[in-house]
This record gives C-alpha cells, structure tokens and sequence, in this order.
C-alpha cells in the first residue's frame, strides 16, 4: 500500500503535490527501523570481543609457522613454515587488520551510543580497554597504522592517516590509565560481558595486565617509560589467578570456534603438527603439558590419519615434534628425509596408503578441535611472566622467582579451560614436581621467562602473542628455515606486510607510513623490535 501512494503522488502532478505530501515522513517511515534508542549498546561489546578472540587462519597461516609452534608439510602452509608464498598468501595479509578494525568498528559504534550517558560509565571505560587491546595486535604486527583518526567514517573520513607506532603506544598507555580509573564497581555493569560477566574488579585487573604488557613491549625502545608503567601496572594489580584469564569461549552450535573450524579441515587436520622446536624443548624438560596438548594417530596408514573423529594416543614419550621446512613432493626437501624421521605409519589395506606424517604429534583432537572451545587472548600466566622480567630487571614489581613459580603452575592450569569439560588437565602433582625442578636462575632469567612465554602461547594457540614477544625478547632462539624461492631469507620474518589493497584504498597515507616506517616487506622491524 505504501509503494502504491509513493507512486500516484508521483504521477499525480504538481497541482496535487502539496496534499499528497501532507504526511509523506510520517506514512513512508518504516515502523520496523532500528534506531539508537532501540539498540542496546551492550550487543555491541559481546561482538566485539567474538570477533577480536576468532583468530584462526588469521595466525595460523603465517605466525603460529614463523615462531616454530606449529609445522606443515601441506603446501598451503608454505606461507609461515617454509616462508613462501602459496595458495593466495598476499591475500592473507590483510586478516589481522581487518579483524582488528571490525572489532574497533564495533567498539566506536557502542562508545558512540553511550556518550554522555553516566548510567553507561562502565561500558564505556570497558570499551577504552578493549581499543587498546584490540589496537595493540594491529600496531604490534603492522607498525604504523591508523588510530587517531580511526573511526571516522560516519564523519567522512575514509582514508586515516597512519600513525607512528611510537605514538600509538604512548595515546593508548593514556587512554588506559584513564579508562582503569573510570571504572566504579558501584555503577552498573556491562551486561552481555564475554570476558568477566561483568565484573568490574576483573576489568581492573584485566586493565593492569594490559598495560603491563604495553610497558614491557617498550624495554627496548623506552626502558624508563616502560619501567615507570610496568610498576604502575603491578601497583594498581594486575591479574591474580587463571579465573581472570581473558578468553572468549565459543558455541558448538552457533559461533564455532574459528581454530578449530581451521585445524578440521582435511589437510590441515593431515598435516598440520606440533613443531620439533616446541616438543623437543618440552621433552627436555619434562614438561608434563606434552600429553595434555600433543597426540598422534591411533593407528596406520592414510584412513586413519585422516579420522576427525577418533582421538589420539597422548601418551607423552610417544609425542615426536615435524621440523618445519619439509614437504611431500619427494625432493630434497621431502619429510623423509628430516633427521630423525620416524617413518610413514603403513597402509592396514589394499585400499588404503601410508600416512607420511602420521607419527608426528599433532594437537590434541579433543582441545583444539573442539568446537565450543576457548579463544585465549591474555592469560594471568603471561602476566606473571612479565612481571617476573620487569623484576628481573631491578623494577618494583615483586620478586621474580615467586613470580615465575606462579606463571609456570598457572600457564598449566589454564589449559583445563579450554574446554567446558577440562580435557587438558595436567595435576596438582605433576604441576608442583614440575615448577620446584624449575626454579628461576638469575644468570638465565630472561631466558627462561621468554621461553615459557613463548611455550604458554603456543599452547594456547594465540600465536599473534607469541610472534609478537619472541621479537621483541629474542627468546626462544631459532633458526630460519631454508627451502627455496622463499619471501625472506636467512632470518625469521619481523612483521607482516600491509594488506595488498591499501595502495589503492589509501595510497597516499600507505606511502607516507612506507616512507617512515620503511620498506612494505616481511624484514622490516617494527618501532618496539629493536
């Protein structure tokens, strides 16, 4: 009926036009529009949180293969393992940032909604928070971006100038401190919180650790900045226990987790493995995460090693990690010929093959599969171990070795919350006998912490994290894959590229932000990675 009185008044002439659009606004207004007033802002957050947390192939292609967490001989992961180019990689650089501007974009249009609405206090210093955090994976693995002007679509800017790295850290250190101070737990709540439910002492925490984090980035580039907000961080607290782990735990049935969904997929599930750098280093050790994470096939040949559904063995002593740079083409690069290849598991049939990688150890088919599992974003592990470094550097931040001690039986224990049912669950027993044969040595501290905390991140699958402290500690040391035609040699990758439509969507902030930063390329460091 409306399409039909939008129409007459049109054909009706101009002697008719007056009365026929007497009450045009009021009978051609749609009684299902949203409006602000109609929206609750808190939707807002929880998306906003999902999408930052869905990481999957983001990480996975490139970062989880680059710090030697994660190995592959499936050619589409030639990209991280083998540092080439395959299967449209170009077209994977520009995952991280586009999710990290989602997630912003959410969190603007929430701010937006709430300005000036004191009910709201809370959300709104909640949404501060996640900016930062949600900014610092983007800075962290592009250098400069867009910040200060980020956001300011509706407003017609739609092509933001890239700010330096440098400066972006010092606006979100800023912005931090001045949205942990606005939380007030006497206020209400955030209501559709996928962090903490709303609790505004975990926010606080959660802040703290953020900006410890930030400060420790900076221990290259800006010790006296970063010492001086690493004990602020300590003073106002940071987190206390695995309960504030940030983590985002998905729906089976309606948001799947994105890993998950990832490692499913029939060649990855083939052959994607845990890396020799990583099981080796924890065999060594005696670390008992080796069960919880790792299994290999239970049974031989390709069928079986193609099973999505049949959990491995976990047995610890049979866990054996792939060493990245290999391939299946049969040359000099062929998994069978890696030192110490343990042999393809045989064909059981005439109508089944051998499964070259079946002997490697591959995550854990019930934790990382696991369709309604967690996505980890900041552990109290992780937090630990920072303060242990900041301590370990003569900072006022408690006493390292207690600090080490808690991060070590924590980065154990968040593991049984990967799951709804905890599935990697390592004992109280094991985790005690573990941390007292592994006390913090003054001469090896920064190593031991930056190697935990790469192994805590690894583990975690929030390999962003782990690419981002191996460059900025140097810890682990690793060594660079050979194979040829690859994009960088002769060292490990320090940065990802800009996605590849930047040049045309935002040419001229592209190009100034190349001109100062340095070249668009796979080598050059970042601001912090000195």
């Amino acid at each position: 009926m409306k399409k039909r009185y939008i129409f007459s008044c049109l054909v009706a002439g101009a002697t008719f036009m007056s009365s026929c659009t007497k009450n045009f606004d009021e009978v051609n207004t749609n009684p299902n529009k949203t409006t602000a007033e109609l929206i609750n802002p808190n939707y807002f957050m929880s998306q906003a949180q999902l999408t930052f947390s869905q990481t999957g192939y983001d990480q996975l292609l490139f970062q989880s293969m680059w710090v030697q967490s994660l190995a592959s001989t499936f050619s589409y992961y030639s990209n991280g393992d083998k540092y080439v180019l395959g299967g449209s990689g170009t077209g994977y650089y520009n995952r991280t940032w586009n999710r990290g501007y989602s997630a912003l974009t959410l969190v603007d249009e929430m701010k937006n909604l709430i300005k000036g609405k004191p009910e709201y206090t809370n959300l709104d210093a909640c949404g501060s928070i996640l900016r930062v955090l949600f900014m610092q994976r983007i800075t962290d693995l592009y250098g400069d971006a867009p910040f200060s002007e980020e956001g300011m679509a509706k407003a017609g800017n739609f092509t933001p100038k890239f700010d330096k790295q440098q400066d972006i850290y010092a606006a979100m250190l800023s912005q931090l401190d001045a949205a942990i101070n606005a939380l007030d737990a006497s206020k209400p709540a955030p209501t559709t919180d996928l962090f903490y439910k709303g609790n505004i002492p975990q926010w606080k925490r959660m802040g703290y650790s953020l900006m410890l984090r930030l400060a420790m980035r900076m221990t290259k580039v800006a010790p006296d900045m970063a010492k001086t907000y690493a004990e602020k961080a300590y003073a106002g607290g940071t987190m206390s226990s695995v309960a504030d782990d940030v983590k985002v735990m998905t729906d089976p049935n309606n948001n799947t987790s994105s890993n998950s969904d990832a490692l499913l997929v029939p060649d990855d599930f083939r052959e994607v493995r845990w890396a020799k750098t990583l099981i080796d280093y924890l065999q060594a050790n005696n670390d008992p995460r080796v069960s919880a994470i790792a299994e290999i096939t239970n049974g031989n040949g390709k069928r079986a090693n193609e099973d999505r559904t049949t959990p491995g063995i976990n047995t610890a002593s049979l866990q054996l990690g792939m060493p990245n740079g290999y391939d299946l083409l049969g040359g000099a690069t062929d998994i069978s010929k890696a030192p110490g290849y343990p042999g393809a598991t045989p064909a059981v049939d005439d109508k089944d093959a051998p499964a070259p990688d079946g002997r490697y150890s591959r995550p854990r088919l019930r934790v990382y599969a696991d369709k309604g599992s967690a996505n980890f974003i900041y552990t109290y592990g992780e937090s630990e171990l920072l303060l242990a470094e900041a301590a370990s550097r003569g900072w006022n931040t408690g006493v390292a070795a207690t600090h080490f001690a808690n991060a070590l039986a924590a980065d154990m224990k968040s593991l049984a919350g990967y799951n709804a049912t905890p599935t990697a669950v390592v004992s109280d027993a094991d985790i005690a006998t573990y941390v007292a044969a592994h006390p913090l040595l003054p001469g090896t501290a920064l190593q031991q912490i930056n190697t935990e905390y790469w192994v805590a991140t690894s583990t975690t699958f929030d390999f962003n994290e782990a690419f981002a402290n191996w460059r900025r500690s140097g810890f682990p040391v690793l060594t660079p894959v050979s194979y040829s035609g690859q994009y960088i040699t002769g060292q490990l990758p320090r940065r990802m590229p800009y996605p590849i439509t930047l040049p045309q969507t935002n040419g001229a902030n592209y190009n100034a932000a190349v001109a100062s930063q340095g070249a668009d390329n796979f080598a050059t460091r970042v601001w912090w990675d000195k």
